[in-house]
């Protein structure tokens, strides 16, 4: 079984550089880690291929940096991975880079089943993967919160609904996004870490894509564009009080009717 997984890329706070003209995040700017989602995913595919076997890759699109998180796959078991960069695919929306990925997931192999966690900590827009599979002509299932089994060209899956879990038989190759807790990601392995701090990887830019058309990818290709972006208000007020332990107590009591928690 060939098995893929796409990862992103993520900032790991919300302390990011926000370019004011595009109103997109400067991802070279911020402290980065996998997107936590994906590492449910990649989970998934490893189970996969220790159950019935074949081979793994990974596949991410961002700046050159993000190849950090394909390491870090190889170090909890990955097989393969690939990078898809190029300035050209800065600014992309949901659209633009789903079409990208689909590009270059052709451009990278031939895949039985392609898992994506079921969204990433920096859109929550959980379009991505529907999308990618729309734009490759393969049948998508989203929610999956348990692999039945793989029973020859089909994998049984259940799905999360809003009342309901519905078990579905999907025919290769296909897509599915699945949700967190559907099993426990590892840990990286040192070992892994150590053999595999040298693998190549292939990488990938406009020029390799089938589809070389500029206007399709990036900000040109982008029929959504953000207004504004900002981060989050805090009003978080600290104070340090000294004193004896009757005085504080007399100052938080004072304090709490102040703010109408007591009588």
């Amino acid at each position: 079984m060939e098995i893929l997984v796409c990862i992103k890329q993520v900032p790991s706070s919300n302390k990011v550089e926000v370019d004011p003209v595009t109103g997109v995040l400067k991802r070279n700017s911020a402290d980065a880690k996998m997107n936590p989602y994906d590492l449910f995913a990649l989970e998934t595919g490893l189970r996969l291929r220790e159950k019935y076997g074949g081979n793994l890759s990974v596949l991410t699109m961002g700046p050159p940096q993000a190849a950090t998180i394909l390491y870090e796959a190889f170090a909890m078991g990955a097989d393969k991975g690939g990078l898809i960069t190029d300035r050209k695919f800065g600014g992309s929306d949901v659209l633009a880079t789903s079409y990208t990925l689909s590009q270059g997931i052709r451009k990278f192999g031939k895949f039985d089943i392609i898992i994506c966690g079921l969204q990433t900590t920096d859109g929550d827009t959980a379009q991505v993967g529907p999308e990618v599979s729309e734009m490759l002509g393969i049948p998508c299932v989203c929610n999956v919160r348990a692999i039945d089994k793989v029973e020859g060209d089909y994998i049984i899956v259940d799905m999360e609904m809003s009342e309901d879990i519905e078990k579905l038989k999907i025919p290769f190759p296909c897509l599915i996004t699945v949700q967190k807790d559907i099993y426990e990601p590892r840990l990286p392995s040192y070992k892994k870490q150590k053999a595999t701090a040298n693998r190549e990887i292939s990488r990938y830019t406009l020029n390799d894509m089938e589809d070389k058309n500029e206007k399709h990818y990036g900000l040109d290709g982008s029929p959504t564009c953000v207004q504004r972006i900002f981060p989050p208000t805090s009003d978080k007020v600290q104070e340090t009080w000294t004193g004896s332990g009757e005085d504080l107590s007399r100052r938080i009591y004072g304090a709490l009717k102040k703010m109408k928690f007591t009588a």
